[in-house]
């Protein structure tokens, strides 16, 4: 006690120069006599107040006093003190007093602490709130309070903040923080306040009735209907679900309360468009997810429309539970688009390559993105509907048409060429005369089954990297178009013969594996210090092995097997679009590495391309029958090798020189997208025929840049009419200036209204720019503003729409656009929307 007593004095010392104490219970002599207080003398009152008087007034003007009296305060009639005790300051030494004190309130306002005195009794909380207090003097008893209840919730201070503490605990089955607020004595008073603020006024109140009607107005409100809560609820709940540290007991709540609340049978009356900007129960996506497949499988909704519900829930809370349905869905609708506006016609071998290394491609890669999505979301029967109508369309009416119209413009070609095209025979020696001829180092990457859909996604990841470039051209692949003929066409060669086993010779070397191969590529220029490694032991070297790799060899190559390895196999074909996601992962973490070793000249390619069909094929997709000759040395799903091989219906038959190899083998090619029967293979992933999908296969080329050439899209706020707020909520459209590209990345920002000073006076959105689309439009996004009640402080001045980006991992943030508003309600009222 003597140690408080002692503090407090001196702590009022600071500010004043005499301190009167009156000892009403007369049993605090001891703590006065005790008492040590540096450059303050200690006097009593005895009958002496005039000598006292002269003393402290005239004679020593400027000495501090302590002046005490072992007794109560007389009478004001009867204290010749008085007016010397008016000007300066009281001691009081009861325990409310000295917690008064060591505040530093107004004695006026010590009902604050006599009311709620278990409060006090917890050093923790008296310093939380000398804190507050320090920080923003209180201006009521009333404001006092709510700083109390701050401290008790161990919140931020508002009133909201209280709520989101106890919402926290009411989520996890906490009372930790009511009780201390009830043992606090400031129950009664933490519900006026919650009565007044919103509208929450029934006869005996509860936190979880409180929390369930906060969910219900929020929901009702946001769908255009009246609440049991007001707007300042409303925003209140906003800000709460939209806070990461809250996620999670949102989410507890809300899985709660949507039974309570019946909203499942509620969405079951509700269009999607009413609910497509609402968040507030997960039923809520789960409800939508469910009307778009429905209303796409009966063709009742829109391509546009699909897309654009798809783009305004990656803003739900929930989306990245259901992402990768929502990305099936996009993807499924722009799979359709892209196939109703396809030119399926094609005039020339030529021509058909280049209309689908331009165009026709992204239908095998939204095909491949879609079964990808379905097949991670793990919903295949909820979007089963959705398959069977995207695996109907593009086996029957792409992959099957264009490869019946391309068998048309190859069955008359005597000699595998396509006139400007580069032939994968030539690889090596184009690149080595685009490099070696300028004394250049360069690096191959063969990623086995490379299709050119996936080499075009790479060439987007890897152009999304920071100084590097990236270019893509088509190229046609050896006939067969298989493993062992495709790697050893990429390498040098000369004189390539299939042999009896299906195996491919060079320079009459072999050239299967990885020693074979490292023989062959020394026989390109004998100069040439040359390397052959597998993609997994490069990856495994070190920085400075990586840097040797480069200082000690001109050519290198690399050779990565993903998709080939998954594809090619009955057990996992089905993962094949795991494994093209995989092998693009892959290649742009080798780029990388590739990099920071010193390659600047790097180049990726393919042996061959594969055609995939998911669901498993049906008769019609076989061959009738084999084709028959003297002999049959190598039999595969799309090719047969042999000798004296027969004419036959539904088969291009080529001998070795017309394919530019030697020998005497022949190669039957099954038209179209036909397949043999193989016992013990799958049919689902195959290559080694002429379709399309098959034979042109990529070269991407990858360079480096000197300087930074990735950017953030830019975010511009556009109003329409006056900047004036009126009422209170304002409407603002906010547009992405740039599509989303490999040079223009995404941007996740945060949106509020603040007055001068920073200070927030509406909700706080989140939100992620990513829109890839050239259509300006779709690059749009309207968005509403609810102001709290703080704005009524601000009314008749200039407020401020900010956007505010986060500064790498840290808590600070830059502001990135602004506009500035006039805020001008007429009536200060949390009812007027």
């Amino acid at each position: 006690m003597s140690d408080r007593v002692s503090a407090t004095l001196a702590k009022m010392f600071e500010e004043e120069r005499i301190v009167f104490w009156y000892d009403a219970d007369r049993d605090m002599r001891d703590t006065f006599e005790a008492l040590a207080l540096p450059g303050v003398d200690k006097v009593e009152i005895k009958d002496n107040e005039f000598g006292l008087k002269y003393r402290i007034l005239r004679k020593e003007p400027d000495q501090k006093f302590l002046i005490y009296h072992h007794g109560p305060e007389p009478a004001m009639k009867d204290n010749w003190l008085l007016d010397v005790q008016l000007a300066t300051a009281m001691f009081k030494a009861d325990q409310a007093a000295i917690w008064v004190q060591e505040l530093g309130i107004p004695t006026q306002y010590d009902t604050a602490v006599r009311d709620h005195m278990a409060f006090y009794r917890s050093q923790k909380r008296l310093d939380r709130l000398k804190q507050f207090e320090a920080d923003k003097p209180s201006a009521s008893v009333s404001d006092i309070r709510r700083k109390m209840l701050a401290v008790c919730t161990e919140a931020d201070g508002e009133l909201d903040t209280v709520v989101e503490a106890l919402l926290e605990d009411l989520a996890f089955g906490r009372d930790d923080r009511i009780r201390v607020i009830e043992r606090s004595g400031l129950l009664s008073f933490f519900w006026k306040q919650v009565a007044n603020a919103y509208g929450y006024q029934p006869e005996q109140p509860d936190f979880q009735d409180f929390s369930i009607a906060l969910f219900q107005s929020a929901y009702k409100r946001a769908i255009g209907e009246v609440g049991c809560l007001n707007g300042e609820a409303l925003l209140t709940f906003r800000r709460w679900k939209n806070s990461r540290h809250n996620g999670q007991a949102f989410e507890r709540l809300s899985e709660k309360y949507q039974d309570i609340l019946k909203i499942p049978e509620d969405l079951e009356l509700r269009d999607v468009r009413a609910v497509v900007s609402i968040d507030h129960f997960e039923e809520i996506d789960r409800h939508i997810i469910r009307a778009i497949v429905n209303a796409m499988s009966e063709q009742s909704a829109s391509s546009v429309d699909v897309l654009k519900w798809v783009r305004e829930r990656r803003q739900s809370h929930w989306y990245p539970k259901y992402a990768d349905i929502y990305q099936a869905i996009a993807c499924a609708t722009e799979f359709q688009q892209a196939l109703a506006g396809a030119e399926l016609v094609m005039h020339s071998p030529a021509d058909a390559v280049r209309r689908y290394s331009t165009s026709w491609f992204k239908l095998d890669q939204l095909y491949r993105k879609f079964l990808y999505h379905m097949q991670k979301s793990g919903q295949a029967t909820l979007l089963s509907s959705l398959y069977e109508s995207i695996e109907n369309r593009y086996g029957t009416n792409f992959v099957l048409k264009i490869n019946d119209l391309w068998q048309d413009q190859i069955a008359g070609l005597d000699e595998w060429k396509i006139s400007g095209f580069e032939r994968q025979l030539d690889f090596f020696r184009l690149q080595a005369d685009r490099f070696r001829s300028k004394d250049q180092k360069f690096v191959v990457i063969i990623s086995d089954a490379l299709r050119f859909e996936v080499a075009e996604e790479c060439m987007r990841e890897i152009r999304s990297l920071d100084r590097f470039d990236a270019e893509l051209t088509p190229m046609i692949s050896s006939l067969p178009s298989y493993t062992q003929l495709g790697m050893a066409s990429l390498l040098p060669n000369k004189d390539l013969e299939i042999t009896e086993k299906g195996d491919v010779s060079s320079h009459a070397l072999p050239t299967s594996g990885t020693s074979n191969r490292g023989k062959v590529l020394a026989m390109g220029r004998g100069e040439d210090r040359t390397k052959v490694l597998k993609a997994e032991d490069f990856m495994n070297m070190r920085t400075d092995e990586g840097k040797e790799l480069f200082r000690d060899h001109d050519v290198v190559y690399i050779f990565h097997n993903r998709i080939d390895a998954v594809g090619d196999k009955l057990q996992t074909e089905d993962r094949l679009p795991e494994a093209a996601e995989e092998a693009v992962e892959d290649l742009k973490k080798m780029v990388q590495k590739l990099k920071s070793a010193n390659f600047s000249n790097i180049v990726v390619t393919a042996d061959h391309g594969f055609l995939y069909q998911h669901k498993p094929l049906d008769e019609s997709s076989f061959s009738v029958a084999d084709p028959a000759g003297d002999s049959v040395t190598t039999k595969n799903r799309r090719f047969v090798v042999g000798r004296g091989l027969k004419p036959a219906d539904g088969f291009k038959l080529w001998d070795a020189k017309q394919l530019g190899l030697v020998g005497d083998q022949q190669v039957a090619i099954p038209n179209s997208i036909n397949r043999l029967r193989v016992s013990g293979s799958g049919a689902r992933f195959v290559h080694g025929g002429a379709s399309l999908q098959e034979v042109v296969i990529p070269v991407l080329r990858v360079g480096k840049q000197r300087e930074t050439d990735v950017s953030k899209v830019d975010v511009r706020i556009v109003v329409s009419g006056k900047s004036l707020i009126s009422s209170g909520q304002t409407a603002v459209m906010l547009y992405q200036e740039q599509p989303v590209s490999e040079k223009w990345h995404a941007r996740t920002v945060t949106a509020g209204i603040y007055a001068s000073g920073d200070e927030l006076i509406s909700d706080k959105h989140e939100l992620t720019f990513d829109f890839s689309s050239e259509n300006a439009r779709e690059r749009e996004m309207p968005l509403k503003f609810l102001l709290s009640r703080a704005a009524d402080e601000h009314n008749n001045q200039d407020v401020f729409l900010k956007l505010k980006e986060q500064i790498g991992r840290t808590s600070h943030s830059e502001e990135i656009a602004s506009h500035r508003f006039q805020l001008k309600r007429g009536i200060k009222t949390d009812f007027d929307f």
